[in-house]
């Protein structure tokens, strides 16, 4: 590719559509790290009163080029991820309870983009890149129709962003890449209820959804929805190259193989095995469902029970009853729930099991 024909590419116009398909072309002909940089500096932000920088970070004078068509993960080595020997990482339980919605209309979220070690399973510890510092990132819990106030701060390496699909504003604006030890902030009011996915979106999304940079909001419908027992569950898949010291590096190559290592609920494959969600007889249960991918959807099944109720799209509309598994699409998220009523062990699945069997499998103990 041409100097001259790269300088055309950034000079067009950019839809969130075509920014994702140009990313492997241009990462690959950008080796310079310094170019890499520069293209992924915040540019002008232009009208958009929605998304905003900190006063006290002021963009330098750089090319506009705000949602981060380059690559920048494959050719700069993280500074942050192996801190600490892989013996002394503990392997810690994603707690998958929806923590409650905090009083008032405005919900102030502040996440830092950390890269660091995590363990995943017994003996797999991965080189990752997080939404502080946890994969999935926090759950977020909101109502529809809240101000959300969102602030994103890069502790890590490399340029990060954050892409809600909750929200509805301009990609080039507020999901822009934000540099090393920089932040931006942007505020928006989601408009529908439902479980909806967060993710980094600097290029390659890939490379960087699949290393960790995702998460989910919920968003309660105005009219709440019956009490339950409600939980969490964000599927993901893991692509790993050998280790090196004791940690895993994720390995963009076998991304675009789709052949994942593991696949695991809230980030750690059949952790909910060992540790199972436990509920009471008779209550009522409902499981978020999420899929981060990158690339696979989620068949979510519950083995010796059945869904009296799915959420397509935003509840209370869009309901569907006596349902035994439905997909999840990769990028989506769904709301299944039902009535504990049989006391029991019952597992709970990736029902296309060449990837329950790596992981996206636990166990939900009803207990009379």
């Amino acid at each position: 590719m041409t100097t001259r024909r790269l300088s055309e590419l950034l000079r067009e116009p950019t839809t969130r559509r075509t920014f994702i398909t140009r990313t492997s072309a241009l990462a690959v002909a950008i080796p310079m790290i310094d170019a890499v940089l520069d293209a992924c500096a915040p540019g002008s932000k232009g009208d958009q009163a929605a998304a905003r920088e900190p006063a006290s970070q002021k963009a330098p004078p750089t090319p506009q080029n705000p949602d981060s068509r380059l690559d920048t993960s494959l050719h700069v080595p993280s500074r942050g991820a192996p801190i600490m020997a892989p013996t002394n990482i503990a392997l810690q339980r994603y707690d998958p309870a929806l923590p409650p919605v905090a009083p008032g209309r405005t919900k102030q979220v502040h996440m830092t983009i950390r890269e660091v070690p995590i363990r995943i399973t017994a003996d797999t510890v991965v080189a990752g890149w997080t939404f502080d510092g946890t994969i999935p990132g926090p759950i977020v819990h909101v109502r529809q129709g809240d101000t959300v106030e969102f602030t994103l701060t890069n502790d890590g390496s490399i340029p990060h962003s954050m892409d809600f699909h909750a929200s509805r504003l301009d990609p080039k604006t507020a999901f822009r890449s934000v540099l090393p030890g920089q932040s931006i902030s942007y505020t928006f009011q989601p408009r529908y209820a439902g479980a909806f996915l967060y993710h980094c979106g600097t290029a390659p999304v890939l490379m960087h959804i699949g290393s960790g940079m995702f998460g989910a909001i919920i968003v309660d419908p105005p009219t709440p929805l019956p009490a339950a027992r409600e939980f969490v569950l964000v599927q993901n898949e893991f692509y790993l190259a050998t280790p090196a010291n004791g940690i895993a590096a994720f390995d963009y190559t076998r991304m675009l193989a789709t052949q994942p290592d593991f696949v695991a609920f809230n980030g750690g494959p059949g952790q909910y095995q060992a540790d199972p969600i436990r509920v009471r007889r008779g209550a009522r249960v409902r499981f978020y469902v999420l899929s981060a991918g990158p690339t696979h959807p989620c068949a979510f099944h519950i083995v010796g029970e059945q869904f009296d109720t799915v959420y397509l799209g935003a509840p209370p509309e869009n309901a569907i009853h006596g349902v035994q598994t439905f997909n999840v699409a990769a990028g989506g998220g769904m709301i299944f729930e039902f009535v504990a009523d049989i006391p029991g062990e019952f597992p709970f699945v990736n029902h296309a099991f060449g990837h329950g069997q790596k992981g996206a499998i636990g166990m939900l103990l009803v207990e009379a």
